[in-house]
């Protein structure tokens, strides 16, 4: 019989990283404030938060990321030349992203690391279990991940993350799983976890991706967690301790993800993520996609 447990009804989206990787875009602009198509980033995990029923939500950011706080408030200069203009579709546009949800903020000072960063959240979350959500994975909202995993969240209790197997080659860019199988086909008990292992170390080839469903528990394990890889305080670390221990904070079950996942983490993938969902776009894709295949094929003939 399924047990019944606290509801969930808070996300939390760290977004305090410097986005190296993308400079000099992000000498001055946010990498979550990146334009996917024509919208940030950064609205997408918003507006699956909300999706899933998660309107109230945390922002764990740093320094010069105030854009992000911008973005989701009100323009009323914006919106008042908008009306004076009749542009009601763009109007509804820039309202959309400050109706979504009632936004919060808070500053991780010191990048000490997404352990670090979820640990930010503690007086904001209190005592009850929470959502995580990464901007750098972004879910096709046809393919409901979060809220899958509420529900697995909601029967089991203890926390949930989110799985998707990977090439052995690519395990070492993610924390890996050791996973036992339950009745449930896209649902796995995890034993251990290990932060990017070598490919020979990996415990399997499940790879944890940015979305979680945390017992409240970790904040007390992360308060203690000495940094780990990078000389970072590791979430993944915090997790490998409830695994081990239900008794801290209960099991820890993992969602197996087969969806459609856009990453946006590095620039060869966040260019691929754009032009995929340009091409399902129903006001863009029939375009775009006519010009992507002659354009493809036009390049093929000259190499």
């Amino acid at each position: 019989m399924s047990q019944s447990h606290p509801r969930i009804s808070k996300a939390v989206i760290p977004a305090a990283g410097l986005g190296t990787r993308f400079l000099p875009a992000t000498k001055a602009t946010p990498k979550e404030m990146l334009p996917v198509v024509d919208k940030p980033a950064i609205q997408y995990v918003v507006e699956e938060a909300v999706s899933a029923g998660l309107d109230d939500v945390l922002m764990v950011t740093g320094r010069n990321k105030r854009p992000l706080e911008d973005h989701f408030d009100r323009n009323y200069e914006l919106e008042s030349a908008l009306q004076k203009k009749g542009d009601a579709g763009r109007l509804a546009k820039v309202q959309e992203s400050s109706d979504l949800a009632t936004m919060h903020y808070v500053r991780q000072g010191d990048p000490k690391g997404l352990g670090h960063a979820v640990l930010c959240a503690a007086p904001h979350v209190g005592d009850e279990p929470f959502a995580v959500l990464l901007g750098d994975d972004l879910i096709d909202p046809r393919d409901p991940l979060l809220q899958r995993m509420i529900d697995v969240q909601q029967e089991h209790g203890g926390s949930v993350i989110a799985l998707m197997e990977v090439a052995p080659e690519q395990i070492h860019l993610y924390g890996s799983a050791a996973v036992e199988t339950t009745t449930d086909a896209d649902v796995v008990k995890v034993s251990g976890l290990v932060e990017k292992p070598a490919a020979e170390d990996a415990p399997s080839h499940y790879a944890i991706i940015g979305r979680y469903v945390l017992d409240p528990a970790v904040f007390g394990i992360l308060r203690e967690t000495e940094p780990g890889r990078g000389g970072e305080i590791q979430l993944t670390d915090a997790l490998q301790q409830l695994a081990a221990d239900e008794k801290i904070g209960g099991p820890v079950h993992g969602v197996v993800f087969k969806g459609r996942r856009y990453d946006t983490g590095d620039r060869g993938d966040y260019l691929r993520a754009i032009v995929r969902l340009a091409c399902e776009r129903e006001d863009l894709g029939p375009d775009f996609r006519t010009w992507l295949q002659r354009y493809v094929t036009e390049e093929m003939q000259q190499r």
